[in-house]
């Protein structure tokens, strides 16, 4: 297939392109480039992507409905993986949020529309279930309590691609993704910070007081639940993509340690605004429709990531 990737140079989108480009699809890569984080990372993955053949990547921003119109001319499906991510930095900048997780996906959604595109997948959030506290979190659950308005534009995006389903008859799954982690990670994540932290000799801010729990996922197994979904296209879906199983936050921290070989100091903190004591992730769903089955353990991912940044910054 000729697939649009939006999103390309970041995280989940370089990870996604090399599974699909590795297989022979040819792969569209758009991106802005922002600098919500190094853009000199984002090249890096971007040089790794440009090696393989069928790749073409267009430098440009979702919120440009000429860009996008090009980027998605001819395409077979749409996985749209731009947006800003993060809780925190969504309080400080909600403008920056709006006009990206709402405005920009409007844009991907209406112009499918326009070109009849077969099919598109995009990316939501485990932060949709907010306050929600039931555990495990399951599609059927309400997502009607944001606590952020990252969770808040994510969940917006869900209704618009309900609505254009159902006028347009466009093939829409959203992907609610839950605490990604793995190699090319993003810096401002947990696992990255962490990492950078404890192998520079600096303390680490343990939030919450380390009384906290996360639905851990590793990168792989993401990619593996999002090219099921473009392959199979349903009409309309959300499915859940997480490990389905629930890590203690010191247990994670002890994890990074081992695999730096070197304990961290820790500054015990109080929650952040917006964030959630908890997460989990009901994957029954996504293993039935999508035959998703998450494979790694922290154990086992966290080692490959640590490995991978003491490459990358030469460590």
């Amino acid at each position: 297939m000729k697939i649009l990737i939006t999103g390309a140079a970041g995280f989940i989108g370089f990870h996604t392109a090399n599974v699909l480009l590795d297989r022979g699809d040819e792969v569209i890569g758009l991106d802005n480039f922002n600098p919500y984080y190094d853009p000199k990372l984002k090249e890096a993955r971007v040089a790794q992507l440009e090696d393989k053949k069928g790749f073409t990547l267009i430098r440009g921003d979702i919120t440009d409905r000429e860009t996008v119109a090009k980027a998605m001319n001819g395409v077979d499906r749409v996985c749209n993986l731009a947006a800003l991510a993060g809780v925190r930095y969504s309080m400080e900048h909600p403008e920056e949020y709006i006009l990206n997780n709402i405005q920009g996906f409007f844009e991907i959604l209406d112009e499918a529309k326009k070109q009849e595109i077969p099919g598109l997948i995009y990316a939501s959030s485990s932060s949709v279930y907010g306050g929600n506290d039931k555990s495990p979190a399951q599609e059927t659950d309400r997502v009607d309590d944001q606590l952020a308005l990252y969770g808040m534009t994510k969940k917006d995006n869900e209704l618009m691609a309900h609505t254009y389903n159902k006028l347009f008859g466009i093939p829409v799954t959203g992907l609610r993704f839950f605490t990604v982690y793995g190699t090319w990670g993003r810096p401002d994540m947990a696992l990255f910070l962490f990492t950078d932290a404890i192998l520079n000799d600096r303390p680490i801010n343990v939030f919450g007081e380390g009384k906290m729990q996360r639905d851990f996922t590793y990168v792989d197994d993401i990619v593996a639940g999002t090219v099921a979904a473009i392959d199979k296209n349903y009409d309309e879906e959300i499915f859940n993509l997480g490990s389905g199983r629930q890590e203690e936050l010191m247990d994670f921290i002890a994890t990074i340690e081992k695999a730096c070989g070197k304990e961290a100091e820790k500054n015990m903190m109080p929650m952040q605004p917006g964030d959630v004591r908890a997460s989990l992730s009901d994957v029954s769903k996504a293993k039935e429709m999508l035959g998703y089955e998450p494979k790694t353990m922290i154990s086992e991912g966290i080692p490959k990531f640590v490995e991978w940044y003491k490459g990358y910054y030469k460590c």
